[in-house]
């Protein structure tokens, strides 16, 4: 077995993929009058339920992923949430030409990166499953 097909390797590419969710999640729930006020910046409401729900879908889907368990569901879970919030949060072409747009820009397509690779993280293991 080479080392680029170690399960380890594999692993620490999952959590990489994760990090941003393990940590949002933690923070948002460490910090909860932030996550709160997060919701309200976003005109997400109710607030309080909208921020329990993101808690629990951004901790909840990196589980999933990454103990394998449902690993195509927390994938495909973390790819429609962070498309969504993507257009929620980084509207970018809204915003005057300038700094702050291209860095909204640039981070926007940052997201959909985010997206293709857990859309990838399904695929492969809907197809692992298949051939089990």
């Amino acid at each position: 077995m080479r080392w680029t097909t170690t399960p380890l390797l594999r692993w620490i590419a999952l959590l990489l993929l994760c990090a941003a969710y393990l940590q949002g999640g933690l923070q948002k729930a460490f910090d909860f009058p932030a996550a709160i006020a997060e919701m309200n910046h976003f005109g997400l409401s109710p607030a309080v339920p909208m921020a329990i729900a993101v808690i629990v879908l951004e901790l909840g889907a990196a589980a999933m992923i990454l103990t394998g368990r449902l690993r195509w569901l927390g994938a495909l879970a973390l790819a429609g949430f962070t498309l969504m919030a993507t257009f929620v949060a980084l509207r970018f072409w809204q915003m005057p030409v300038g700094q702050e747009r291209f860095m909204a820009a640039n981070s926007f397509f940052e997201h959909l990166g985010l997206v293709g690779g857990f859309l990838l993280v399904a695929w492969l293991d809907l197809k692992e499953r298949a051939h089990v």
